[in-house]
């Protein structure tokens, strides 16, 4: 069932969803060679019950951890570890959750570790562009098919692949909640966007091959040509002329910027 937001309820996703941003923005002063993915993981717990709201990926699932960290061909769902430290060159994909006033928030954004292959910064801006592109069509009185085929069709004609196993979803009471919203799909089709849904548009790009698995671990997700991928996810309210951005990423590129 496809929940419909009140106003007011929109106001506490976007502070719930607004503090994912700030969580990414606190993280991106600190990503740089020689950390540990665990060293973020608590960083961003201990900014996320500071600012009174409770991790939304924590225990969720079972998932053992406050943040999703995945690194070059982990698409999502990366397990931080006390021994698994960026370098130079990487990309990582950082997804945040949070839980706040009963609502939660859900974004990610994906960074570069120091410099970064040409080709593979292409990767990151294209999906981010893509991310962009499905949000323009995310109107009441269009269909789910339409933010997916703009994703697609933006990323594949670039030359990228699009992963089909994960897609986006609502947000609500709930992490996931329906519809789903694949990055993929045809104009026209899927269910009708109404005013008052809220939802996450997350592309997850590959700069091979679509083709992933999954580890061991029961979680991280990968490429199966071992290419990197890209993941840039923002939760927005449908709208009658167009998408509010709940989320946000000023906060990251802000602290880039310094």
């Amino acid at each position: 069932m496809i929940f419909l937001k009140t106003a007011e309820e929109i106001e506490l996703l976007r502070e719930s969803n607004l503090l994912v941003g700030k969580t990414l923005g606190e993280l991106a002063k600190h990503i740089r060679p020689g950390i540990s993915t665990l060293e973020l993981d608590k960083i961003a717990e201990e900014f996320i019950r500071d600012h009174g709201a409770v991790p939304g990926f924590l225990g969720y699932d079972g998932f053992p951890n406050t943040l999703c960290i995945s690194v070059n061909e982990e698409v999502v769902h990366g397990i931080p570890a006390a021994d698994r430290f960026l370098k130079e060159g990487d990309v990582v994909s950082i997804d945040c959750g949070t839980l706040k006033n009963g609502f939660y928030g859900d974004s990610a954004y994906t960074f570069e570790v120091g410099e970064v292959k040409e080709e593979v910064r292409k990767l990151l801006k294209t999906t981010k562009e893509a991310l962009y592109k499905g949000i323009e069509k995310a109107i009441a009185g269009l269909r789910i098919g339409d933010i997916g085929y703009a994703v697609q069709s933006y990323c594949e004609a670039n030359g990228y692949s699009v992963v089909r196993e994960l897609v986006g979803h609502g947000v609500g009471h709930d992490m996931h909640e329906e519809p789903q919203v694949p990055n993929y799909g045809k104009r026209g089709q899927g269910p009708k966007l109404a005013e008052g849904m809220v939802i996450a548009i997350e592309p997850m790009i590959n700069l091979g091959k679509r083709h992933v698995y999954q580890d061991a671990d029961g979680w991280t997700i990968r490429t199966r040509d071992r290419m990197p991928s890209a993941h840039f996810e923002h939760t927005v309210a449908v709208g009658k002329h167009g998408a509010d951005i709940l989320s946000s990423f000023e906060f990251v590129e802000q602290a880039l910027k310094n």
